[in-house]
């Protein structure tokens, strides 16, 4: 027997797969198919399920698509409702894989029909369970998200009994394979560890200590960030169904000219620039926005533009592809193409460009002195309250597009976050907004800590 755990870094996603005698599971895969196909093939299996544990929120999953191309059976949990042919397994019921048996496990509370799998080895041992987004390491999934007519109150509830009947019992030794790790939005303290076991968890995770289930409701509850309004788009298309991922690449992997770029820029659409941050900021097309594919590039896009907006990307050469791609994982398929021969192209045609200027954590003192400028820091609140910059104002990146009408144009603002990435995206923003005085700090906060002469407030 053979367990795989398939990790996608950008956004912090496990899928899985299985395989005994040549039978294989994948479990909840993301929307292009080709890993998984190629997977199987250079093991000498054929994929004969495609287990999804419930409608994902955070991504498009590659469900459909790849249960067709592999001749699979599509498998959801028994209260699961699509406008696509599935196979509804039963509570309970128990899928065959070789000499390997799949249990399917209700376990709602993230969603109504959340599902996990648990995995009987090839002697009938219980080895380990698949639990999506019902368990993670050091946290649960968050009640907020796909709740119906259910309000989170009540989808806690529902996780409580989850927890209590059904993954509490099983026996310590259960390895835990969750459906995301650290740095997904789905939960609020996932750990670091991308896997673990039911002991491990009885003893470590909050969440299932033993408490009654008012104060659990009222713990799993508290503190939860709004999420991004694009996670309700990824779960209805999960439900309703998507477009092959091939035909998207082929239909947005479209080379446009510097006229044509420009004319959509002016029509409403968004030029979004995903090349490096230090890349970015010598040169680019007014009004751009830079998030860069070398971080969180989807998730940071799912939660700034909003869902539908017409995209037109500038890319490294070579890149229009993955760029493309990773938007459609998060189910921004509106793309009218992508500038041919990237910025220098731009240029060329003889078009205006901009910059952004940047400074060394070292140069910040000087610069204080001089210009007095507005200190804007824009990592989380958290982060911020665990040590910032004497005087600096706090607008998590997040929420900067709702909140600008709290600077002033005539002001010069500084921006900075922990190293880099989100202030690039924070100044793009502003700049596309009409502030004109911007200065990024490189390497963020992360550098400033080092600097000797600077007042900062920690806590």
């Amino acid at each position: 027997m053979i367990i795989k755990q398939l990790q996608t870094g950008c956004l912090s996603q496990f899928a899985y797969y299985i395989e005994s005698e040549g039978e294989a599971a994948i479990i909840d895969p993301l929307r292009e198919t080709k890993p998984y196909l190629e997977l199987a093939n250079k093991q000498g299996s054929k994929i004969k399920y495609v287990l999804e544990t419930h409608f994902h929120a955070d991504f498009v999953s590659g469900h459909i698509d790849l249960a067709r191309k592999a001749g699979a059976k599509l498998v959801f949990g028994e209260k699961a409702n699509t406008e696509y042919d599935i196979y509804n397994a039963k509570d309970g019921e128990i899928l065959s894989l070789g000499k390997a048996k799949i249990k399917v496990i209700p376990t709602p509370g993230h969603t109504v029909e959340s599902v996990s799998y648990l995995l009987f080895d090839e002697e009938g041992n219980e080895h380990a369970i698949f639990t999506g987004d019902a368990l993670f390491v050091g946290d649960v999934g968050r009640p907020d998200l796909s709740s119906g007519n259910l309000s989170q109150g009540e989808l806690a509830s529902l996780l409580y009994d989850t927890l209590q009947n059904q993954i509490k019992t099983l026996p310590d030794h259960v390895i835990v394979y969750p459906a995301h790790g650290q740095g997904s939005a789905c939960g609020k303290h996932l750990g670091p560890e991308t896997f673990s076991t039911i002991g491990e968890q009885k003893k470590s995770n909050y969440a299932l200590q033993d408490m009654p289930r008012e104060e659990f409701v009222e713990k799993i509850t508290e503190g939860l960030d709004k999420p991004p309004a694009y996670f309700f788009e990824d779960a209805r298309i999960n439900q309703k169904g998507y477009e092959d991922i091939q035909d998207v690449l082929k239909k947005n992997v479209t080379p446009l000219s510097a006229e044509t770029v420009e004319q959509s820029q002016q029509s409403g659409a968004l030029v979004l620039d995903t090349r490096k941050v230090d890349v970015f900021e010598k040169a680019h097309i007014p009004q751009s926005w830079n998030i860069s594919l070398r971080g969180n590039y989807a998730p940071w896009v799912g939660a700034l533009v909003p869902f539908g907006t017409q995209i037109i990307l500038i890319t490294k050469p070579g890149e229009e592809e993955e760029s493309v791609l990773r938007l459609a994982r998060v189910g921004y398929e509106n793309v009218l193409g992508y500038l041919k021969g990237g910025i220098e192209s731009w240029e060329k045609a003889g078009k205006n460009v901009s910059q952004v200027r940047s400074m060394d954590a070292s140069s910040l003192s000087s610069c204080i002195q001089k210009k007095h400028p507005q200190i804007l820091d824009v990592r989380t609140e958290g982060e911020f309250n665990n040590g910032h910059l004497q005087g600096a104002i706090n607008i998590p990146l997040k929420q900067l597009p709702q909140r600008m009408d709290e600077l002033q144009q005539d002001v010069s603002y500084v921006v900075h976050c922990a190293g880099g990435y989100r202030s690039m995206v924070a100044a793009s923003l502003l700049q596309a907004k009409g502030f004109s005085d911007i200065t990024n700090i490189s390497k963020g906060y992360n550098a400033l800590k080092e600097v000797k002469d600077l007042d900062l407030i920690k806590t």
